[in-house]
């Protein structure tokens, strides 16, 4: 039998130096010396008999053998803490829930899908935990690869290598402006690409599924935004477009009650129609307990259709 030579502490440390970019940062974030945290890093590559980080002025980034490594170490890390779940009571570990969702499902698709869940699967439990966690795609997928979360619902493209990217529903974006009153039967005039080159476009921020989506399809057509504002919600877009701010390019599920009230319109464009898909990311090695199954089951489409 083989004996093992390294700790889950070490793994720690190295993990923890890895996401600050230096001992001393991750000496707080643990609650170690600094001394001992370099120690800690220094006797791991001792026993792999390999070095891990790279020094760029004051901080230290992941070489190749470092960026190999990472992902198993927060595997194993992952594994311990369920692990120690379990000892608190035989049912905690399969019934807790970390879900991630970038912004606009969070706000407008994941509320609906947690209330049947919620009655499906957990009203008759006597104990049971869950966290939701709202950001831009990039921000989610990270966390998910990280292991900080369990599962994530996002809107625009993964590029973490480490996830299993699974298509999951559709959403339409739409050209919006301020709303206004018009004339019965009144078809909207449609707009040239010249008058959309003029228009101060509302944004979301880099890392946005919703602003990758919105680049991919206008910057072909309008070659660049002569004039834009990032905002970091679609909300707040929103709001800025019916206050007569700008126009901007939104999801259906973000705008369709402010249509449907007058606040907001929508622009006839000669853009071609732009379906988004949606994503389902889970960590390849990722082990998936009951309640996870079960909320994965919550998520089929069919299920989605029939409500």
């Amino acid at each position: 039998m083989n004996v093992l030579h390294l700790s889950l502490r070490q793994l720690q440390i190295f993990s923890a130096i890895a996401r600050t970019g230096s001992t001393t940062a991750a000496s707080k974030e643990i609650s170690l010396s600094q001394s001992a945290t370099s120690a800690a890093l220094n006797e791991l590559e001792r026993l792999l008999s390999i070095h891990l980080f790279e020094r760029v002025g004051k901080r230290l980034v992941l070489n190749e053998n470092g960026r190999a490594l990472l992902p198993r170490a927060l595997s194993l890390l992952n594994d311990a803490s369920e692990i120690e779940h379990m000892s608190n009571g035989a049912s905690l570990q399969v019934q807790s829930l970390r879900i991630g969702a970038s912004t606009t499902i969070g706000n407008y698709v994941l509320p609906k899908i947690l209330r049947q869940f919620l009655s499906s699967y957990l009203q008759q439990d006597d104990s049971w935990s869950s966290k939701v966690l709202i950001g831009n795609t990039e921000k989610i997928c990270a966390a998910v690869a990280s292991f900080e979360l369990d599962i994530g619902l996002v809107e625009g493209p993964c590029h973490e290598p480490n996830l299993i990217v699974t298509p999951w529903i559709q959403d339409e974006l739409v050209v919006v402006a301020q709303g206004g009153k018009k004339k019965k039967n009144e078809a909207p005039q449609k707009l040239s690409l010249e008058t959309l080159q003029q228009q101060l476009w509302l944004l979301r921020e880099s890392g946005s599924g919703t602003r990758e989506s919105t680049d991919q399809l206008l910057l072909p057509y309008l070659g660049s935004y002569k004039r834009s504002m990032e905002m970091g919600s679609s909300e707040a877009i929103r709001n800025a477009v019916e206050q007569g701010l700008g126009v901007s390019y939104l999801s259906r599920w973000v705008v369709n009650e402010a249509i449907k009230s007058g606040r907001l319109r929508y622009l006839n464009t000669p853009l071609p129609l732009c379906r988004r898909q949606s994503y389902i990311v889970i960590h390849r090695n990722r082990v998936q307990t009951m309640m996870l199954q079960n909320f994965l089951k919550e998520l089929s489409i069919e299920r989605l259709v029939d409500e």
